[in-house]
């Protein structure tokens, strides 16, 4: 199993992925109505897919996982900032004061920052983290390393991951100011990809061992298991892709 993919609830998702698209500098893989989806690639390391998926309401503040990106020095860090306004971002005031990082809104008002040089991001690409809101950062940092084999890194954060390769972003377990709304879906969440010949029984009943449950939702029949983590986000289990050949 492995982590494949960040989805993102989107009023407009051609608009809003074609925006981190351009500023990520990922590839366009499907583009349909109500649907849009790209590929950021990390040399030597992982791939991740960006989803945008429509729906029809409008980010809540104070998302549980949102995105970092890659700044660098502050000349550099400046210069992607500039880029990301250009494409239709906007500064965004979160109360963050004064810190080194920079926090924009992308064109539908998700919250993102333009992040400082740090040395866990040197290998992180242009995507630089991913914090998630955690109840208990221990139990979560387990429970995500278990189902994606991400591993522990260094980090200036309480808890991090990152892709065994040493590249690719880091997902940060950030301790939560506000436990879960059960009744709020998150608008940001991870999508988990099952290899073939896994279980999916199986590899259910290990997600509810590590604290994990099913979601109860009311969006009908899916080809995928809705869950959340031990702190109440929602994840989604997809099932393997066919082998090649099979039909």
């Amino acid at each position: 199993m492995y982590l494949e993919n960040v989805v993102v609830d989107a009023q407009e998702p051609g608009r809003l992925g074609r925006f981190w698209e351009e500023l990520l500098g990922a590839t366009t893989l499907t583009d349909e109505e109500g649907s849009y989806e790209t590929r950021l690639s990390v040399p030597d390391g992982p791939s991740l897919d960006l989803c945008f998926e429509r729906v029809r309401e409008a980010p809540a503040p104070r998302p549980r996982l949102h995105l970092e990106i890659s700044g660098g020095e502050a000349a550099d860090q400046a210069e992607v900032v500039e880029r990301a306004l250009t494409l239709g971002a906007r500064h965004l005031d979160i109360g963050q004061r004064d810190v080194p990082w920079v926090v924009l809104a992308d064109p539908e008002g998700n919250p993102f920052c333009v992040m400082e040089a740090r040395p866990e991001y040197a290998a992180s690409g242009p995507l630089s983290s991913l914090p998630l809101d955690s109840a208990d950062v221990e139990r979560d940092l387990a429970f995500w390393s278990e189902l994606s084999g991400w591993v522990l890194v260094t980090s200036s954060m309480p808890g991090a991951l990152r892709h065994p390769s040493g590249r690719g972003p880091l997902l940060e377990l950030c301790p939560e100011r506000a436990p879960k709304d059960p009744a709020r879906k998150n608008r940001v969440h991870l999508d988990l990809r099952l290899e073939e010949g896994e279980d999916p029984d199986a590899v259910f009943a290990r997600l509810v061992a590590l604290g994990g449950a099913a979601h109860q939702h009311d969006w009908g029949d899916l080809p995928w298991r809705v869950c959340t983590d031990p702190s109440g986000n929602e994840l989604c289990l997809l099932p393997a892709r066919q082998a090649s050949g099979t039909g």
